[in-house]
């Protein structure tokens, strides 16, 4: 379990998500969670309403990006009383198990982390492990996945700095957090569904993002 003693926040970007929704709001549910809030992106669907019907508070992100709807929730604790501690990201398509959310608090609940990575079971695109090789040529950091179920305290994530409005975000997130000598661990996560595969286009435009921040961090000192 989840020590008390954290405030988590779960952060849940969702786009055209009401089918997928309740499988993963399912493997969320814990006393230990403060909120989860499910960011719309720009939906065309019931997301946002079957978010709440399950509990989940809702803001939307109308520019529809990744990382500008993890930013929006970022805003959304700047408004609160009480920041969490701990926020974890698992975007509303990631096949989560009962048992994760733990697995992934559990290292930094402990102080041995300030993020975790979620690992999943089957084996990723040939863009993430291009991604991942180049984090680790220039980094001499090995990755196992740059996926995007994480988890990372609160004042690490506000001091990464993370701007990427897109597709960009995670891979930004790991370059950043090395750069800033974060305490990083892998974590296994996921049931073993396969990946989701983006389109052509899609792809290729989070990989140039992905570049964009693997080169744009190894020369800044």
């Amino acid at each position: 379990m989840v020590p008390p003693r954290l405030r988590v926040d779960v952060v849940v970007p969702a786009r055209n998500a009401e089918a997928a929704l309740p499988l993963i709001l399912a493997a969320l549910a814990s006393r230990d969670v403060r909120a989860v809030i499910v960011v719309d992106r720009a939906s065309s669907d019931g997301t946002a309403g079957v978010a709440r019907d399950r509990g989940a508070i809702v803001v939307r992100e109308p520019s529809g990006g990744y990382g500008a709807a993890c930013q929006r929730a970022m805003a959304h604790f700047v408004e609160l009383p009480e920041p969490p501690d701990v926020v974890v990201f698992a975007p509303a398509d990631a096949h989560l198990r009962a048992g994760d959310l733990a697995a992934l608090i559990g290292p930094i609940a402990d102080k041995d982390a300030e993020l975790t990575i979620g690992v999943r079971g089957a084996g990723g695109a040939m863009r993430d492990r291009v991604v991942l090789g180049l984090i680790k040529a220039v980094y001499r950091h090995r990755f196992h996945d740059a996926g995007p179920v994480r988890a990372i305290r609160y004042p690490a994530l506000v001091a990464l700095g993370m701007s990427d409005p897109a597709d960009g975000w995670n891979v930004e997130m790991l370059v950043r957090a090395l750069k800033l000598g974060l305490g990083i661990m892998e974590v296994a996560v996921g049931d073993g569904t396969p990946r989701a595969r983006l389109g052509l286009r899609a792809a290729a435009l989070a990989g140039g993002r992905s570049l964009f921040h693997i080169l744009r961090h190894a020369t800044v000192r």
